[in-house]
């Protein structure tokens, strides 16, 4: 009979030799070097370019860069792929990318830390540029929630670093808009839209209102809605799928 020592020995090693060919394998990374602004996970691209194009996940409040990395391996195999953790923390394992208090209906927030993580995502992008190679002309903002808010801030107000964004369950904000860029730099903007129309949390009229304020500015978002809440549904990250795959 092996001695127990030894099959828990060999069981130990398989295990770490499993995780260490997972990570291999899919690219994955979970650091925040002393230059990154950030801590994130990476997949990287399953179909090799030197200069592939880059998502960036951004995740809701009271969430973390664990979150939209769940389904990374389901999104289309061109991208190099990086879910970032918001700065603030909430709770444990919870974080956010600016305070924000919901409960007399309409959102109230720090619009000063609202600003700083638009500033933190900019740089986060240059780290980025220096830990991969990736197209600088290909950066695409995926985001949930809070997420999807600041995937607006960052590309209407810095169209030139972003190529396009995915805006699940978001909203415009009203303070932003005096600062967004000028139609002729905005141009570029490839814009999805999606929204459930029974969210309790951000109302579909969010959803309806910014697609209006990008019809103002020149631009022509995919939008869709659905019988959903504040939640991704299936069809939603189906549609998201094909918008990527076009893109």
């Amino acid at each position: 009979m092996v001695d127990k020592t030894i099959l828990v020995m060999r069981l130990l090693i398989l295990t770490i030799l499993f995780f260490s060919a997972m990570n291999t394998i899919l690219g994955m990374a979970n650091s925040k070097n002393e230059d990154s602004p950030l801590y994130y996970l990476a997949r990287a691209p399953k179909i090799h370019s030197e200069h592939p194009p880059v998502l960036i996940l951004l995740h809701g409040v009271g969430s973390n860069e664990k979150d939209l990395f769940s389904f990374a391996e389901q999104l289309p195999d061109k991208f190099l792929v990086i879910s970032a953790r918001a700065p603030l923390v909430a709770a444990r394992d919870s974080y956010a990318w600016y305070q924000v208090d919901i409960s007399k209906g309409k959102p109230v927030f720090s619009e000063e830390q609202e600003e700083r993580s638009k500033e933190i995502i900019l740089q986060f992008i240059n780290y980025l540029k220096s830990k991969y190679s990736f197209d600088e002309k290909e950066v695409y903002l995926v985001g949930f929630s809070q997420g999807a808010i600041m995937s607006y801030v960052v590309a209407l107000t810095n169209p030139d670093k972003i190529k396009g964004i995915a805006a699940m369950s978001g909203r415009i904000l009203e303070e932003v808009r005096p600062f967004v860029a000028a139609n002729e730099k905005l141009e570029h903007l490839k814009i999805f839209i999606s929204h459930g129309i029974n969210d309790g949390v951000l109302p579909v009229h969010y959803a309806r209102e910014a697609r209006v304020f990008l019809q103002q500015q020149n631009l022509n978002p995919s939008y869709k809605e659905y019988p959903t809440g504040h939640t991704i549904n299936n069809e939603m990250f189906h549609d998201l799928m094909n918008w990527l795959e076009t893109k």
